[in-house]
């Protein structure tokens, strides 16, 4: 039995298809999936059945003995949430619990962590797990903070050389983008958010630069297609001697603007492009820049290419052409 938290969400539901790939059927999902986009999401998924989170400890306890694995997805992963007490609850110590319970259990562990715990990127994009250089990130948001609280509560335990499961992966996912994401509404990334207002010929609005180091439409990210981050979990899955946090993106940074012109022409359609002012009440949580370094997963024996911009793109549009 494996288990799959957040399985009707964006990551978690993909897995679920990657998983029925490679023969994993046995499959219990933690969420709430109570929308009609989240259940049309696994319409066509191999699964046993899902479980509310709050049942969930519950039901590990009663299966402990059955379940092999667990891919730990489910969050609040809202990067505007100012409940701070709720993200905490929900992604640090429901995240806390479901460790000890693999620890304990003796099972495998792949989390989702995030880019967003690296804050304004100063200190870098390393994905060490060494704590004197967690302890230096700064997130931005809250939650960047929840997450980043797990990844250091991780660390701490290896430098108090405590007990881990028997594997356990941090995966710092960059900006993901791909199916199923209409769930997340304003929160989507900006190619799923986009791509129905520029299939109705929309004024496309971004926002503006408030930093003098970039120009307007200049700000990076670094763009990574759900299907190389669903081929990672599934690598550290079948490398089960492989522990540690790492990086997830393409390593390429590339621009808003460069993207939004990306997406025009797949869609065939004329450029619109406007910039607006950045709200006040982002500007302090926004990131300019993000690149993942990925030398730490190459090391370790990843050799799958990523995905670069244009052709991630293109199957993104070939994907979601009756999505939108």
């Amino acid at each position: 039995m494996i288990i799959v938290t957040g399985g009707a969400g964006f990551i978690g539901s993909n897995l679920v298809y990657g998983l029925n790939k490679i023969n994993q059927n046995n499959i219990i999902i933690c969420d709430i999936a109570n929308s009609v986009l989240k259940k049309n999401y696994l319409k066509k998924a191999k699964y046993k059945k899902i479980i509310s989170p709050s049942n969930f400890f519950n039901f590990l306890e009663k299966n402990k003995k059955k379940i092999k694995y667990i891919f730990h997805l489910g969050a609040i992963s809202a990067t505007t949430s100012v409940d701070f007490q709720k993200l905490l609850k929900n992604n640090l110590e429901f995240s806390i619990k479901i460790l000890e319970f693999c620890t304990y259990n003796k099972i495998g562990l792949i989390y989702a962590s995030s880019a967003s715990t690296y804050g304004d990127g100063s200190n870098g994009f390393n994905d060490k797990e060494n704590y004197a250089y967690l302890n230096k990130l700064k997130p931005l948001n809250f939650y960047g903070k929840s997450k980043h609280f797990f990844d250091l509560h991780i660390s701490k335990k290896i430098k108090k050389k405590e007990k881990l499961p028997i594997q356990c992966v941090g995966l710092k996912f960059f900006n993901v983008y791909g199916k199923n994401e209409k769930h997340k509404k304003k929160q989507m990334s900006i190619i799923s958010y986009l791509t129905p207002l520029i299939r109705k010929n929309k004024k496309i609005n971004l926002f503006k630069s408030h930093n003098k180091n970039f120009k307007n439409g200049e700000q990076k990210r670094d763009f990574v297609h759900i299907s190389d981050c669903i081929s990672v979990i599934l690598w550290f899955y079948k490398n089960k001697k492989k522990s540690g946090l790492f990086n997830v993106g393409t390593g390429r940074a590339r621009t808003f603007l460069d993207t939004i012109k990306i997406l025009f022409k797949q869609l065939k359609k004329k450029e619109k492009i406007n910039f607006i002012t950045t709200p006040k009440n982002l500007r302090k949580h926004y990131q300019y820049f993000t690149k993942a370094n990925i030398n730490k997963l190459k090391k370790n024996g990843y050799k799958k290419k990523f995905k670069d911009l244009e052709n991630g793109i293109k199957l993104f549009v070939k994907e979601n052409k009756d999505n939108y």
